[in-house]
Order: structure tokens, then C-alpha cells, then sequence
């Protein structure tokens, strides 16, 4: 179970998840800081540690439209957050499976802040509204390659593993 730590609507450019001025930061451990960085509310709790790690943000439809910046991926990752949204972007997603965050395609997916969320293999289901909506699964692929921790650490296993039987 999680809690919904932020609801956003439709079209969340990766401009508002991680503004353009911060371009020049662009290494994962520095990111984080600057996520959300024009929304001062959230922004600051982020920061302050007040939205625990395995929190959610529940979005609307096309989630991290905008710009190929990985860094709104790298940003959302740092602090270990889980991404259910009704669509994402066709980069964005790339970007986070290469990244490893989680993200759930939830379409009609409906909630509040605060809410408590139990994110099934086949469904979100809201425990605070008893309100149940099917996730749409990722290819097996994509989502091994999420679980892994992102590419680099999924294709690092697969040469392990390789390594080990030859």
C-alpha cells in the first residue's frame, strides 16, 4: 500500500517535472532536488523528506510530454517515487524504463492526495474510495528491465549470468 502524495492533471510537461534553467545539473544524485522546482509546496516536502520513498503520484493523461529530458525520469527516481498515470509520453516512458522508475498505465485512474493505494498486477485498487481501475501491464521486456533498476543494471544481471555458465 502507498499514499498518494500528489495529483496532477493532463499533459505534465517534463518542463514542469524538471525546469529547463537546471539543465546544467544533470547527474542522477544532484537531480531530485530540482523536481517539481516551480511547484514551492511540493518541491520543499520533497526535499524536506516529508513524502516517503514508494510514494505516488497519480496523474492524468500523457504524463511527461515536453522534451526527451531524462533528467524528469532521474528526478522522480531519486526520491523512489511511483509514477500511475491514465498515459505517459512515449519518451518519458522510455526513459523510465531505461531509468528504472516505476510507472502504472492506469487509464481512468482516479484520485486525492492522500489517498491509500494498493497497485496490483491487474488493477489500482483506491482503499480510500473502494474505487478499483485496470492497469494495462507493460511488456514483460520493459517491465523486467524496470525491476532490474533500469538498462544498465538489468543488461550488468544478463552478462553476469552469462558469464557464470560459460
Amino acid at each position: 500500500m502507498a499514499t498518494v502524495a500528489f495529483v496532477a492533471g493532463d499533459d505534465v510537461s517534463t518542463d514542469v517535472i524538471y525546469p529547463g534553467r537546471y539543465m546544467a545539473t544533470v547527474l542522477p544524485a544532484e537531480t531530485p532536488q530540482f523536481a517539481f522546482a516551480d511547484n514551492a509546496e511540493l518541491n520543499a516536502r520533497l526535499k524536506a523528506g516529508q513524502i516517503p520513498p514508494g510514494s505516488l503520484i497519480v496523474a492524468g493523461k500523457n504524463f511527461g510530454c515536453g522534451s526527451s529530458r531524462e533528467q524528469a525520469v532521474s528526478t522522480l527516481k531519486g526520491y523512489d517515487l511511483t509514477i500511475v498515470a491514465e498515459s505517459f509520453a512515449r519518451i518519458f516512458m522510455q526513459n523510465a524504463i531505461n531509468l528504472g522508475l516505476q510507472v502504472v498505465v492506469a487509464p481512468g485512474v482516479q484520485a486525492s492526495a492522500g489517498d491509500e493505494i494498493d497497485v496490483l498486477p491487474d488493477r489500482v485498487m483506491n482503499r480510500s474510495t473502494g474505487n478499483a481501475t485496470p492497469t494495462v501491464r507493460l511488456p514483460e521486456a520493459r517491465q523486467a528491465i524496470i525491476d532490474a533498476g533500469g538498462l544498465i543494471a538489468y543488461t550488468r544481471t544478463l552478462l553476469l549470468q552469462r558469464r557464470g555458465r560459460g
